[in-house]
């Protein structure tokens, strides 16, 4: 199953894209024999700041086709790793081809982008920087992968 982080908003070198960088590094090197994987990161940005309606406009656009819509999203529901890893798992088994993980920009995401989500996510009640989101998205992907190789997820 392909795997797409769509994000509003650049990442720029710095920590944050180090650590983004490892933790896919880690995911595509422990998912690629369970199926899972590649990842790409398509990033978009709303040059004219016209709004959280012109940003789902974008994050439509670079939708891969028929792939499982996830977002991430405060309002998402709060599930732990082992359960990230089943949902994982259960969407390669079905045969997806595609997973869309969205990530908002500052503002959030649409409500009727978020209404066509097939599931949605939630890192807490706490709203974390978007950047700061990719990474831990990129390390729980890791997780997930690791969980369902058979590793003990809470030792790497």
């Amino acid at each position: 199953m392909r795997i797409s982080i769509i994000a509003v908003g650049r990442l720029r070198a710095g920590p944050e894209k180090a650590l983004l960088d490892d933790y896919l590094t880690r995911f595509e090197r422990t998912g690629r024999a369970l199926g899972l994987g590649p990842v790409r990161v398509v990033e978009v940005e709303d040059k004219k700041n016209a709004g959280v309606g012109a940003e789902a406009a974008l994050l439509r656009k670079a939708l891969p086709r028929d792939a499982v819509l996830c977002t991430l999203d405060e309002r998402g529901k709060t599930i732990s790793s082992p359960e990230f890893a089943k949902k994982l798992g259960a969407w390669r088994d079905a045969g997806r081809q595609d997973l869309a993980l969205i990530i908002g920009g500052a503002d959030g995401i649409d409500s009727n982008l978020r209404d066509e989500a097939d599931f949605s996510i939630s890192f807490g009640s706490m709203v974390w920087p978007h950047m700061l989101v990719r990474v831990m998205l990129s390390e729980q992907l890791y997780r997930a992968a690791n969980i369902l190789s058979g590793g003990p997820y809470h030792r790497i």
